[in-house]
């Protein structure tokens, strides 16, 4: 048992001895780099409880005595996705025997302190699993010290150093309590101020690209120049901010990706299976059409390629007005701001309409007249088509290779779905250019409201009768955390509240439920318990959700029978024509859900079979677990099938990788090739203010109180409360029956959640920056759906910065 090493002799594998800081620093001193001697004291004396006073002193003899640094080097610090910079205590100039011990004994309490323990349950790491080493090195005479970034942090522009320095200890500068000189180094040599001559930032720079090509990460360096101007390493670990770079493009310069899941209500991560299936959905719906578009996986993230695009001189035009309707303003302002950037200017244009595009046109202008001709027709045939996909006996044939060819299938077509869809669509977008300057965005936006005929919000009042039936049942529902109430009705553990028939029809829904990674409802009902609990809240039968609805619905009609005459006043023609469309977008707009609705029976049969795969490979010991096909692609299931592979180093890489992007709190809506985060690139957007601006996309002014929701699964939102989210989709809507309004972080106009709103008559704003980090549960806010801004009438809490620099020991 070991309980004190020197740095020189530490293994830098031995992370579990020895933490991430000591670890670290063992890896620097076998690349042959500077660094100031000192000595651990291992996880194995914070095991035993009492420091080891007599090894701890003796290695302090070695060192010479004098001042030293003490910090911490916990196991769970200094992680590729969680750096706990400050979180743990650090000790500069300790000299002498009583005050070492002191400061170890400090440095180990502090694995336990409340901003520790906090960041590790953010981090989703156990308690249980971080043990405290520490490490003693002798202090450097700084004269200048600070930090340095191999890659841009606020921008995440790989290629670009960042460099913060300050005279004497670099304290200050991971502190934050000082001024500190600021450098960006890219491939033009650099220009010496302030403190850091020209020389000593290309030694920097040429140090950073030095280690992160040894260490195979982008690092974060902490550094010191002594009083002879000797660079001294005092840290060297992942920057953990970092969003995953695109892979390499076949295509020669500057790359623009626009992030795709947040249209459909989706940040979080897709598994590989999931993402391999969005691809393979989305090309086959745009083959049907005529059209491609370059879709890739960024960080598990389905990015859009726009670079040929905006190259294109006819398509560049249209770019922007596409971004607004169909990827919201936080995309509009990125292609916008990116049309005058050089490295983007038109080409000759080159692309040519192919066969399959041409042969669509008629096909789909036949479609969507007639669904405007014969609304009732077309919304018949939607229906139906539902009901036949819910009702359609489907079979599974019993060996592995009949699934995985089955699986294989491509199942995308153009239904009896789409066209009554997109007349829809158009009939919406028609209303604004048709009203202008005889209504106000307000006024159409209350016609789109209280819609009929949208599956999911027949969905969502569905749950809420069930609510109504479980009344007698209300204590059960509300003192029972849903996931205890989920696993007990699926053994049949629970009274009968009639949630069978609902999720009978609605079971193949669930958030982030274009991922056929992701457990439906009817797997694991916990949500649907969750939003019940909500439902059960509601004691004011005014704030009833059936009622509410018809409220929005009566607002509706009144609101399209006055535009409809003011339109035939001002206009006589085009007024019959605008009163034409008002109509039809009651009639067809609310069908926009059921094309998503019907894709989701084709990724149930999907998963089902692919869950049967997994369950026949691991019965063969070739699986550790029968979801693990969903971190695999179809011919790594092929050859795991048919030649015996072993995938499972693989799939832990890969779960490990996908559960540290779960935890990633914010997206870019669009990265360049180089990890550019466009949106750093844009002037700030103020509101004039002390509110928040995003995009109004549901008018009404409501002011309540706040909801953080992060899971649908793990939370309801009470009668009246303001749901604050990073996105939502139509698993989330379900909270939407009793919320008073909705905030989120991303979306579009025309995306799920905010159609719904519109149609719950609840007012929302979106495209809110970090709302989820600057609103939190219980402020009193306002939100207003026209004007796009929410006010904040409570200062929020502060909060602990998470930075990537840690503390100095210089």
């Amino acid at each position: 048992m070991t309980t004190v090493l020197d740095l020189t002799a530490i293994d830098p594998r031995r992370r579990d001895l020895v933490g991430g800081k000591a670890a670290g620093l063992a890896a620097l001193i076998g690349l042959g780099e500077r660094v100031p001697d000192g000595f651990c004291v291992t996880t194995w004396a914070h095991r035993d409880g009492e420091v080891p006073e007599r090894e701890v002193l003796a290695a302090y003899a070695r060192l010479g005595g004098g001042p030293v640094a003490v910090r911490s080097s916990a196991t769970a610090e200094d992680l590729p996705d969680a750096s706990f910079a400050g979180q743990q205590d650090t000790f500069l100039g300790v000299s002498g025997a009583e005050d070492l011990l002191k400061a170890v004994r400090a440095c180990r309490d502090s694995l336990h302190s409340d901003r520790a323990t906090a960041y590790r349950e953010a981090a989703g790491i156990a308690h249980g699993d971080a043990h405290m080493a520490v490490v003693v090195q002798r202090m450097v005479d700084a004269e200048v010290a600070g930090v340095l970034f191999t890659a841009n942090p606020l921008t995440g522009t790989r290629g670009q150093s960042f460099v913060d320095a300050a005279p004497g200890p670099g304290t200050a500068v991971v502190d934050g309590t000082t001024t500190a000189d600021h450098y960006v180094l890219d491939d033009t040599p650099p220009t010496g101020h302030g403190c850091l001559t020209p020389a000593r930032l290309a030694e920097l720079r040429e140090t950073g690209e030095r280690l992160r090509d040894a260490l195979g990460a982008e690092q974060d360096i902490e550094w010191a120049y002594d009083r002879d101007g000797t660079l001294w390493l005092l840290q060297a670990r992942p920057i953990t901010t970092l969003f995953p770079l695109p892979a390499p493009s076949t295509h020669p310069g500057t790359r623009l990706y626009v992030e795709f899941g947040h249209v459909q209500g989706m940040l979080r991560p897709a598994t590989p299976m999931g993402m391999a299936t969005l691809k393979n959905i989305l090309a086959g719906m745009l083959a049907a059409f005529g059209l491609t578009a370059p879709v890739v996986d960024i960080g598990g993230r389905l990015y859009g390629d726009l670079t040929d695009a905006m190259r294109d001189p006819a398509m560049r035009r249209r770019l922007v007005g596409l971004m607004a309707v169909d990827f919201g303003p936080r995309a509009q302002a990125v292609v916008e701001h990116m049309l005058d950037d050089p490295r983007f200017a038109p080409l000759p244009a080159t692309r040519r309409r192919g066969a399959a595009a041409l042969a669509a046109g008629p096909r789909a202008a036949a479609g969507i007249l007639g669904a405007l001709a014969r609304p009732a027709a077309a919304r018949t045939r939607v229906f139906d088509e539902l009901e036949r996909l819910r009702r359609e006996p489907v079979t599974d044939p019993p060996t592995t290779a009949e699934l995985l060819d089955l699986v294989a299938e491509d199942s995308s077509r153009v239904d009896p779905i789409v066209w009554p869809v997109v007349s829809g669509l158009v009939a919406s977008a028609a209303l604004t250019p048709l009203l202008k300057g005889i209504a106000t965005d307000e006024e159409i936006a209350t016609v789109l409201g209280g819609m009929p005929h949208n599956v999911t919000l027949q969905m969502d009042l569905a749950l809420w009768e069930v609510a109504r039936a479980a009344a007698p049942h209300r204590d059960l529902l509300l003192d029972t955390p849903p996931h205890e109430l989920a696993a007990a009705h699926l053994v049949g553990g629970l009274p009968d509240l009639g949630l069978d028939a609902f999720l009978d029809r609605y079971g193949v829904r669930s958030a982030a439920e274009v991922d056929v990674g992701v457990p439906r409802w009817s797997e694991d009902p916990a949500p649907v318990f969750a939003a019940l609990a909500g439902y059960l809240r509601v004691t004011d039968p005014g704030q009833a959700p059936d009622r509410r609805f018809h409220r929005a619905a009566a607002r509706a009609e009144a609101m399209l029978a006055e535009l409809s005459e003011r339109a035939r006043r001002a206009r006589p023609v085009r007024g019959r024509i605008a009163a034409f469309f008002l109509r039809r977008a009651r009639e067809l707009a609310g069908l926009r859900e059921a094309g998503k609705f019907a894709g989701l029976y084709a990724l149930r049969d999907r998963r089902r079979r692919l869950l049967l795969i997994g369950a026949h490979l691991q019965a063969r010991g070739l699986l550790e677990r029968a979801d693990d096909v969903m971190f695999c692609d179809l011919p790594e299931l092929r050859a795991i099938a048919e030649h015996g592979h072993d995938p499972r180093e693989a799939i832990t890489q890969r779960r490990t990788r996908h559960a540290r992007e779960l935890r990633r709190r914010r997206v870019p809506v669009a990265l360049l090739s180089d990890g550019t985060d466009v949106e750093a690139l844009l002037p700030a957007r103020t509101s004039g203010g002390p509110a928040l601006t995003g995009a109004g996309a549901a008018p009404g002014r409501v002011t309540a109180r706040a909801r953080l929701v992060r899971d649908p699964a793990k939370a309801s939102v009470e009668p009246g409360e303001i749901l604050i989210a990073p996105t939502t989709d139509p698993g989330w809507t379900p909270l939407f029956l009793t919320a008073g309004g909705l905030v989120t972080e991303t979306g579009a106009v025309m995306a799920h959640g905010p159609t719904v709103a519109r149609e719950y008559g609840i007012p929302a704003v979106i495209c809110v920056p970090d709302a989820t980090e600057r609103i939190r549960t219980g402020q009193t806010i306002t939100v207003d759906g026209v004007a796009g801004t929410v006010t904040v009438h409570e200062p929020a809490d502060r909060q602990p910065a998470d930075r990537s620099a840690g503390q100095s020991t210089s």
